[in-house]
């Protein structure tokens, strides 16, 4: 019988917040929450921004929420005006070319400089005069080109930044490690945290060559400690370091939590797909669990893209919501400058989406091994398709695969759910990037779907209008975001818009920009939709809790699901506690660095078998082979 993979764990950081216990998912619907869930989210971030008093008889206590704290709290969350701690947006480092010429000949340009500063091959219009040993006079009786420091406003300021005061480098040695890498680090941490089974009982309950990680970053590590410092070095006169290069490659998430999160020696890697990677990367996890190839799976991405030098690339394709045209939008409003928290505006009156860093990563088991261990099942993948455009005429110019994989992945939903299942009890994450092109689009891909599927009014949810567009990672916030409905009953209302635009196709979906209330049961799936650059286009079914465990149920028995419950309190009681102490700011994230290393003299090889040190089970190799009736 076919293993289910099963969500067992999630963990993250984005703009909202911390992903376990659904975290960041409430900042989001803050406003539907009780008054004491409420609390406490605002509490969880108020430990994550670092705002925190110290008592000399306590130690760290909680800050007490009073009305200008939190009003400070939800003012420096989700999408807002880029802050100092990233770069100045007023004040943006360019050299600027100039052409030097001499007055006249009789005037020639000159200057004096330390012999170590010139340049090894001297210009030959250039004139040498030694003046003490350590310095020379330089004289030049031609043109010659200059680069000078000089500052720029930043055409874009908005972005969906990490809550402001949370550092993540400052929670580990972090080594100079590129900011995504302090994010994967955080975010691996978070998810095996949620999961509330040690990770030493895991690695036990499975062979060494039965766990996948497949993690990565759309773009690369394109700060300065990475590919963007090593590219940049020459040209602003400096060296670049051993680490840099090493540092940018785009799988390096996938490496650091294999090398000091969990120490894993199983299958490993990244597939990239632009805005669509975390659902290449989920693939690649579903079918390992499918056949069997691993039995726990680590599926994650991590994303730091404000930079300078990354928005100016976006804004030079006219891809981002700049100053000017968001204060165009709002011209009715007499605004001065612009409402930084709405500068993501999906499928409304919209210029351009808004770029957002974040880190998630969720953790899948075989339905097996979640009951054998006891692990909290949240939810459950049952497909994701992958198309391409076909020809195109632009590379960046959307295409028809996208209509393939929502049609594929709502159909394979229905095959599970049933045609009731996916008329009147799902939903969908849109893409939803807030630009113009989009919100034509995949409005029309969603609402023809919906009208083939028999569907009146599909709910559609579209995150990025509170979290910005984190490229590579942007399907794992769709994730997040869909397991905390299943969770507290609230689809995110579109908050940002106060209209749908005229050309927006919506004839049989339901876009809301108020919170729509379904109840924790009133879904049983969701499709969650990426559309990437180049034509990378993926669509997931992920199943709700409450439909994954009535299937178990039926695949496994009564019984067998009754101790299932049993061995799972505990799991949420740890799961439980850590979100508490998380909260209280007492639990680092895991980094083991030049922890229990082997080397290949440790390797014992025993038959059909070898045995890795530190692993309770072997791995097998006697091996099947699919081609064997060929033989």
């Amino acid at each position: 019988m076919s293993k289910l993979p099963v969500i067992v764990g999630f963990g993250g950081i984005n703009a909202a917040g911390r992903s376990s216990w659904h975290q960041g998912y409430r900042r989001m619907v803050i406003d539907s929450l009780g008054k004491t869930e409420s609390r406490d989210t605002l509490q969880s971030l108020a430990s994550l921004m670092n705002l925190r008093r110290r008592s000399s008889d306590d130690g760290d206590r909680a800050v007490v929420l009073d009305d200008n704290l939190c009003t400070y709290i939800k003012d420096n969350t989700l999408v807002r005006r880029i802050g100092s701690n990233l770069f100045d947006v007023d004040k943006v480092l360019w050299n600027k070319k100039m052409a030097v010429s001499p007055a006249d000949y009789n005037s020639p340009i000159s200057f004096v400089t330390k012999v170590s500063n010139l340049p090894k091959k001297i210009p030959p219009q250039w004139k040498l005069t030694e003046l003490d040993g350590k310095r020379v006079k330089v004289v030049i009786n031609t043109d010659v080109d200059v680069f000078l420091p000089n500052i720029r406003q930043s055409k874009v300021k908005a972005a969906g930044q990490l809550p402001t005061g949370f550092d993540p480098k400052s929670l580990y040695q972090s080594r100079n490690h590129p900011r995504g890498i302090q994010m994967t680090v955080f975010g691996a941490s978070d998810a095996l945290g949620s999961l509330g089974i040690e990770w030493d009982v895991v690695r036990s309950a499975v062979s060494p060559d039965q766990v996948s990680v497949y993690a990565g970053s759309g773009m690369g590590q394109l700060d300065t400690n990475g590919n963007g410092g090593m590219m940049m070095s020459r040209l602003i006169g400096k060296k670049v370091t051993s680490k840099q290069c090493p540092f940018g490659f785009a799988e390096m998430p996938a490496d650091f939590i294999n090398a000091y999160v969990l120490g894993s020696i199983g299958n490993t890697g990244t597939s990239m797909g632009a805005c669509a990677s975390f659902l290449y990367n989920l693939r690649q996890g579903l079918m390992d669990i499918e056949t069997g190839r691993a039995r726990v799976v680590i599926v994650g991405n991590s994303e730091a893209p404000i930079t300078p030098e990354i928005m100016e690339g976006y804004s030079a394709m006219g891809a981002l919501a700049t100053d000017k045209e968001l204060l165009e939008l709002d011209r009715a409003l007499g605004l001065t400058e612009p409402n930084y928290r709405r500068a993501c505006r999906p499928f409304s009156s919209n210029c351009g989406f808004t770029l957002a860093e974040s880190a998630q990563f969720i953790i899948l088991m075989d339905d097996e091994l979640a009951l054998e261990l006891g692990a909290t099942i949240h939810g459950a993948v049952s497909d994701v398709f992958v198309n391409a455009d076909g020809h195109k005429k632009s590379i960046s110019s959307p295409g028809i695969g996208n209509y393939i994989t929502v049609a594929k992945a709502t159909a394979a939903a229905k095959a599970i759910v049933g045609e009731e299942g996916i008329r009147r009890r799902s939903f969908v994450q849109a893409h939803g990037t807030g630009t113009p092109q989009n919100r034509v689009t995949e409005s029309h891909i969603l609402n023809e779907t919906a009208k083939h599927f028999g569907i009146d009014s599909w709910n559609v949810a579209a995150i990025k209008s509170y979290l910005g567009h984190s490229i590579g990672v942007a399907g794992g916030d769709q994730i997040m975001a869909s397991l905390g409905v299943w969770r507290y009953g609230w689809i995110p209302g579109v908050a940002s818009i106060d209209h749908i635009a005229d050309d927006v196709h919506s004839s049989h979906l339901n876009i809301s920009s108020s919170h729509i209330e379904i109840g924790s049961t009133g879904s049983d799936v969701v499709i969650i939709n990426a559309k990437g650059f180049g034509g990378n286009n993926a669509s997931a079914s992920v199943l709700a809790p409450h439909v994954a465990m009535k299937m178990l149920s039926k695949k496994h028995g009564v019984h067998a699901m009754k101790a299932y419950l049993q061995r799972n309190e505990a799991a949420r009681e740890a799961a439980r506690l850590y979100d508490e102490n998380m909260t209280k700011g007492s639990v680092a994230p895991i980094y083991k660095f030049n922890h229990k290393v082997l080397e290949g003299e440790d390797i014992q090889f025993k038959g059909d078998e070898i045995k890795v040190p530190g692993f309770d089970q072997l791995i097998d190799l006697d091996l099947e082979t699919l081609y064997k009736d060929m033989l």
